[in-house]
């Protein structure tokens, strides 16, 4: 979106609209609630950069605590961006594989602690020779496949080999295991439980049978937001890659541990006809059109109002009574999927009891490769 910036101490009535707010109250929040959960726990968080794309957040959850010092990131991309945001240990929880972009993970290598997954032989021996050509080291880690059916080993013995393969080549140093996991719907407190401690076991294995193969395994990089809590219980896992916790989605309303901090602000722009209001928070102030069901957005301020349409500029609001929205009003909506929405944004517009507090870049926006 357009790059603007209001004034700090503007009222948050007389923001232009759409923009992207982030409530600093509910953000100290969440932030808070990872921490103490693993304060006192070997496992610890690495926050994942493809939700928040900022280098002054991940450093915000690091102050508050909780944290292995690093993040993860899902592109080389978004790895350079927090590099020069003097972040110094990344993970990067998928395959880089053409050669360009093994030149530039080395290239990061020179300047930070990089790990990479991977869950092949041929992505294994083009890292050890990128490795090897820039003079760096490179740490490795298999993915595991468990519940997304995308990349990722498909069995413990292929785990086993790929380890044994990572101890011979040059410019490698394997480090472990990495997994993550998906859970459809809106699930109970129980099932969330019971699935995630089966997911995240499939990755336990793969780490002991490499463990009895002779190959120490240092890191165990698994869960995401919804198990949180789950993975800090389980003896073995090392680091969670929690991201949508910080800013929180629609599709994880189920996770009430955490607050809507991620907001977007939007402004009622027609009364058409009684019931409905239209405003400007239409699909490309969101990003896109919501990918499934559950991650349809809300309203966060408004009772008995919904989003109950989305057009490319427009989003149709209707209530069951009275329409309580008038011409000129600014309602707020919570984002359906976060990473999305925050990629079509240049800033934050921090904001606490209901004035402009701070105003961050959100400089990993956009990228891509």
């Amino acid at each position: 979106m357009e790059n603007y910036k209001p004034v700090i101490g503007t009222p948050v009535k007389q923001l232009d609209t759409p923009c992207l707010l982030l409530d600093l109250d509910r953000l100290e929040y969440n932030f808070k609630v990872m921490a103490d959960t693993y304060r006192d726990t070997p496992v610890k968080l690495r926050a994942h950069m493809k939700n928040v794309k900022s280098p002054l957040l991940a450093y915000m959850q690091m102050r508050t605590g909780g944290t292995v010092g690093g993040v993860c990131c899902a592109k080389v991309a978004e790895a350079e961006v927090m590099v020069e945001g003097g972040i110094n240990d990344i993970l990067i929880p998928n395959q880089v594989v053409t050669k360009d972009k093994i030149a530039r993970l080395c290239a990061l290598a020179k300047r930070t602690s990089i790990t990479v997954c991977f869950d092949s032989t041929q992505n294994l021996r083009d890292l050890s020779a990128g490795a090897v050509a820039a003079g760096v080291t490179l740490g490795v880690a298999i993915e595991v496949n468990t519940s997304m059916n995308r990349a990722g080993i498909r069995g413990v013995e292929e785990g086993v080999a790929l380890a044994k393969l990572a101890r011979k080549l040059p410019g490698i140093s394997f480090k472990g295991v990495m997994s993550h996991q998906s859970i459809g719907g809106m699930p109970d407190n129980e099932t969330r439980v019971l699935e995630g401690r089966r997911y995240i076991q499939m990755c336990l294995d793969v780490k002991s049978a490499v463990e009895k193969a002779g190959i120490p395994v240092e890191l165990v990089s698994t869960g995401e937001t919804w198990t949180y809590d789950t993975a800090a219980k389980m003896p073995g896992v090392t680091e969670v890659e929690g991201g949508t916790y910080a800013l929180m989605s629609t599709f994880m309303d189920y996770m009430d541990d955490f607050k809507y901090a991620g907001l977007l602000l939007g402004t009622v722009i027609s009364t058409p006809r009684p019931g409905v209001a239209i405003g400007d928070t239409g699909m490309r102030a969101l990003g896109a059109m919501c990918t499934y069901p559950e991650a349809w957005p809300a309203m966060d301020n408004v009772p008995g109002v919904v989003v109950a349409e989305l057009l490319e500029e427009q989003a149709v609001l209707k209530s069951k009574g009275p329409m309580p929205l008038r011409v000129g009003d600014k309602y707020l909506v919570r984002l359906g999927q976060q990473d999305l929405t925050v990629n079509r944004y240049d800033h934050y517009i921090g904001v606490r009891k209901g004035t402009v507090e701070a105003v961050w870049d959100i400089p990993a926006r956009g990228c891509h490769n």
